[in-house]
């Protein structure tokens, strides 16, 4: 129930809106303020019809530079820090002065990759967001872009897409809405071929998906839809329906919220996910991978079984007991993720090894589950 006390009228009740920055300067070198009016005006009438919102907003780069008068475009990390600690105070009393004319509360939460890095600070930063998800208010979400250097990089989580799916992760939400300048994932890039065509929808980002958007021939990966759909793979692996959509179009979050078809669909590959399970899906905490044979990876996806060390033919990345680790199949393909028993050199002695021979390796009381299946989640 909203703290508005209205019945959700949407077909999404809880949704996080991406916002990036060239949606919010119109394409312009600065915030556009009817695009800004609009937009809040759109998530305004979502809440106050029982939705649940979060908005990650990137621009505090933009506001930074429009305040300072700046014409040219500065580069280096410390200057684009010194524009993002000018600008998100100017952003945030933007959002707080158009949201106030609807008498609703907005609330700042500048995140970085570090924050949610161990399981205690996942947990707070998510329990932080629920609480005031009941109390009405909306967070608005950006990166830190003041310490955090990833992300003004474009290294990691690249305009805020990344960061969004994390969000939506963290609050269980229903909804990711990804809003850009163009109309959703197509066949291949509309400006440079006409004939190609959008897909509506698509049930699972596999490597046909991926390779539309990661040929530097294709066009798209410049506009920014490669981090968009790791961010929907990201985001539909933790149960959440993505939408990738034009952020122009009229009254486009109300009409995505009710269920129309605009843009882009991602399927969600589960339901129910439970925070701790969600949390492993992040990929946050992960330290390496195994990759394990077809028989061991035909299991997996058949049965809620176990990983063994029998199955195990490589392993990559340098973790400990209890870190998180991908489990890949013989094609490379992630298939699954969980938490190890065993270090990543005790599991190069005994890869391919069934118990009798694990115990020689490393000794009694050696098991033979190198993730146990209650530690394990598919992907």
């Amino acid at each position: 129930m909203s703290k508005s006390g209205n019945e959700c009228r949407y077909q999404y009740k809880r949704i996080v809106v991406k916002f990036g920055t060239s949606l919010l300067t119109a394409g312009t070198k600065q915030l556009n303020p009817a695009r800004m009016t609009d937009l809040v005006t759109q998530l305004a009438r979502v809440r106050l019809n029982g939705g649940e919102l979060v908005a990650v907003s990137s621009g505090a780069i933009a506001a930074g530079r429009e305040k300072l008068g700046l014409t040219r475009k500065v580069k280096g990390i410390p200057y684009k820090q010194v524009l993002a600690s000018v600008g998100q105070s100017r952003l945030m009393n933007i959002y707080e002065r158009l949201f106030g004319e609807h008498n609703l509360t907005v609330a700042q939460a500048l995140l970085t990759k570090a924050d949610l890095l161990d399981r205690a600070g996942y947990l707070n930063t998510r329990n932080t967001l629920l609480a005031l998800l009941e109390l009405g208010v909306i967070s608005i979400v950006n990166e830190n872009d003041v310490v955090a250097v990833d992300e003004i990089q474009e290294n990691k989580f690249g305009d805020n897409d990344n960061l969004s799916a994390m969000v939506a992760n963290l609050i269980d939400a229903d909804l990711l809405l990804i809003m850009t300048d163009i109309a959703g994932l197509f066949t291949a890039d509309p400006n440079v071929h006409p004939e190609a065509k959008l897909i509506p929808v698509v049930k699972k980002i596999d490597k046909n998906i991926e390779s539309l958007v990661s040929g530097s021939t294709s066009g798209l990966g410049t506009g920014g839809m490669v981090t968009k759909i790791e961010a929907a793979k990201l985001a539909t692996a933790s149960g959440v329906t993505v939408v990738i959509a034009d952020g122009r179009l009229l009254d486009v979050i109300e009409r995505v919220a009710g269920g129309e078809a605009i843009g882009t669909r991602f399927l969600p590959l589960h339901t129910g996910l439970d925070s701790r399970a969600r949390w492993m899906l992040s990929g946050l905490s992960t330290r390496g991978q195994v990759t394990i044979d077809s028989g061991a990876a035909a299991a997996l996806k058949k049965y809620p079984r176990s990983l063994l060390a029998a199955g195990i033919v490589q392993v990559n990345g340098s973790f400990e007991r209890g870190d998180i680790v991908e489990i890949m199949d013989a094609q490379g393909v992630k298939i699954a993720c969980g938490i190890c028993n065993y270090a990543a050199g005790e599991i190069e002695k005994i890869k391919g090894k069934h118990s009798d021979e694990i115990v020689k390796k490393l000794g009694p009381g050696a098991a033979p589950e190198v993730v146990h299946r209650n530690n394990l989640v598919m992907v």
